[in-house]
């Protein structure tokens, strides 16, 4: 009996199983992939004016599907708007303006690579196919757009140049920055931006030159690696330039070129203390003609002060006339080398002298030691290179054939030089004298601007 009981609830069980599902499927049967597809009007017109510009088009997938939409010129071109893209079971909303994937026409020339592209004015037949991600079924549905009056003429950018194309953003004021320069014949949203081998977009902002954003005609575009605002550089290696051009119809143009990013990195350098603990070491030193220097006299160098009782820190007296010289130690100790330029350690100075009067002149970039004191009429009028020939590594840029010399990173040099300190001002008098640390055109920074002051005094020299 009891066999029979579970028997007979077995069957029933079945039994009520096979009407659930005979019943699914009288009430909902087996649907299409596609159950709708259309356009919300039969005819666009895509120049930007706001009326009728765009038209939607909807869709429902029942299933996961790879789907495809593309229109079919009546000469039989084919243009995709959507191609094998991934898409959800669910209805589906997209605006459609006209554009389709880059193409070009036969014959024609066009400054840069097409991305989006308005599809001339005409008769098409949309066709939307699915394909079903888990079956393979494939389906199909079609309709006839117009499109007419459309505004077909390309954002090209008709001049891209990046200039140097070899960049070095570590502020030795030898291509520290490169420049790209853009042509727009048509109003246009620019974009222009970096992109490095691991697919990183960095953006480099327009310069201001007085012309709107997107205007036609030529954009300047900048580029410091970020330096000049105390922000390491991208890393060394070669990067794609890539400036995009998109217009009101949302065709889009791209430009490309290679930019090589090499000796980039934040300079670091400070004066470093003497080994007596002294921040500079003075002393002084009878002024003889030999000495003297000029743009077309090179003079004797001073001899590099070594003997301790110079090295103290006391205040100096020093007859009218004499040397005052100084000795101090440059440290690089960035990453990067720093450039210099001359006069060369152990060169004296009138002191109604500046560097200039030797020949040399400001160089942005170039490191220098300078001496001030209180009645300089510039700030550190007298500079000095930061290392000699035997302690900087000579380096020949290709472009110029020029020669430039830099302390290398993690290494120091001594410095030393002289001024002849001939003027007396009594109101001024002692007066402090102090090294510092330029990077020409970039800044004298707080902790080496005022290093090692002393007090100076000057006094009549004997027998006067």
């Amino acid at each position: 009996m009891r066999v029979s009981v579970v028997i007979t609830l077995v069957a029933a069980l079945l039994a009520l199983a096979a009407v659930l599902l005979v019943g699914q499927a009288l009430l909902q049967p087996d649907l299409p992939l596609i159950t709708a597809a259309g356009f919300s009007t039969e005819t666009i017109t895509p120049n930007a004016d706001g009326d009728g510009d765009v038209a939607e088009f909807s869709y429902t997938l029942t299933s996961n599907a790879q789907v495809t939409l593309a229109f079919e010129a009546q000469d039989g071109t084919v243009y995709y708007f959507r191609q094998d893209e991934p898409r959800t079971p669910g209805e589906k909303r997209v605006l459609f303006s006209g554009v389709v994937d880059g193409f070009t026409l036969d014959g024609e020339t066009v400054s840069g690579q097409v991305l989006r592209r308005l599809i001339p004015n005409g008769s098409y037949t949309w066709r939307l196919t699915a394909t079903d991600t888990a079956s393979g079924e494939t389906m199909e549905q079609s309709g006839t757009l117009v499109i007419a009056d459309g505004e077909s003429q390309l954002p090209e950018i008709i001049s891209f140049t990046v200039s140097p194309d070899v960049f070095t953003p570590n502020q030795d004021g030898i291509a520290d920055r490169t420049q790209i320069n853009v042509y727009l014949p048509k109003a246009a949203e620019l974009a222009v931006y970096l992109e490095g081998p691991d697919g990183q977009q960095i953006y480099v902002p327009e310069r201001d030159e007085g012309r709107a954003l997107g205007e036609p005609g030529r954009h300047l575009f900048d580029y410091d690696g970020g330096i000049d605002l105390g922000v390491q550089p991208p890393p060394d290696g070669t990067y794609t330039v890539v400036a995009v051009a998109q217009d009101d119809e949302g065709q889009r143009v791209q430009q490309t070129a290679t930019l090589l990013v090499q000796g980039g990195g934040d300079p670091q350098a400070e004066i470093a203390p003497q080994a007596s603990g002294a921040d500079v070491a003075f002393a002084v030193v009878p002024y003889e003609e030999r000495y003297f220097t000029s743009a077309d006299v090179q003079g004797d160098l001073v001899a590099l002060p070594d003997d301790p009782q110079d090295l103290g820190f006391s205040s100096i007296t020093m007859p009218v006339g004499d040397l005052l010289v100084f000795r101090l130690t440059v440290e690089n100790y960035g990453s990067v080398p720093i450039r210099t330029s001359g006069p060369g350690p152990g060169t004296v100075y009138e002191q109604d002298q500046v560097w200039g009067a030797m020949g040399v002149y400001e160089e942005s970039g170039a490191w220098r030691v300078g001496l001030n004191c209180s009645t300089s009429t510039r700030d550190f009028p007298w500079r000095w290179a930061v290392g000699t020939p035997e302690n900087l590594q000579a380096v020949v840029d290709e472009v110029s054939g020029k020669t430039y010399y830099y302390l290398m990173p993690g290494t120091q040099s001594v410095v030393w030089g002289a001024v002849r300190m001939t003027n007396l001002i009594e109101a001024r008098n002692p007066q402090q004298c102090w090294a510092g640390l330029i990077h020409e055109d970039v800044e004298v920074s707080v902790r080496n601007a005022r290093v090692g002051a002393r007090d100076i005094e000057l006094i009549p020299q004997s027998g006067e």
